[in-house]
């Protein structure tokens, strides 16, 4: 009987900024292609960085983003655009979180701002990247 090959499990991912649909580095131009899972919303601050944004997780805030299953291939990729390193001097950190998406509980891969580089971003009130500032001066500076 010839042995057969399991795919890779997926990971589930909830993106926040340039990654979801309509972003900068719009997480579906990884491959192979991420599966879209839905549109949620997580418990974290938002921050503007520019042309870019980052997360504080927890609080009362609301963060909205988009839940992808990704294989490790694009984790990989993902680690690399979010600057996770193993030596502590990341931008991101790699989180989990509990994420709600259509009734259902996905334990997803978040990117976190690292600690010390949060003092003195602007919040985005509105918790959705897209509203902000720095998303409209990405958005012009790509068009």
């Amino acid at each position: 009987m010839p042995h057969r090959h399991e795919p890779p499990p997926l990971t589930p991912v909830f993106v926040y900024g340039t990654l979801r649909r309509g972003g900068s580095n719009d997480i579906a131009r990884y491959r192979p292609a991420p599966r879209f899972v839905g549109e949620a919303f997580i418990a974290a601050t938002l921050l503007d960085l520019d042309t870019y944004p980052g997360a504080v997780l927890g609080g009362t805030a609301r963060l909205r983003g988009e839940v992808y299953r990704i294989t490790p291939e694009v984790e990989a990729a993902l680690d690399l655009l979010e600057d996770v390193r193993a030596d502590g001097t990341d931008e991101y950190l790699r989180r989990k979180v509990d994420v709600e998406v259509d009734g259902v509980r996905l334990p997803c891969l978040v990117y976190e701002l690292h600690p010390a580089r949060v003092a003195g971003r602007p919040v985005i009130a509105s918790g959705d990247w897209f509203d902000a500032p720095g998303a409209r001066r990405d958005f012009i500076r790509r068009n």
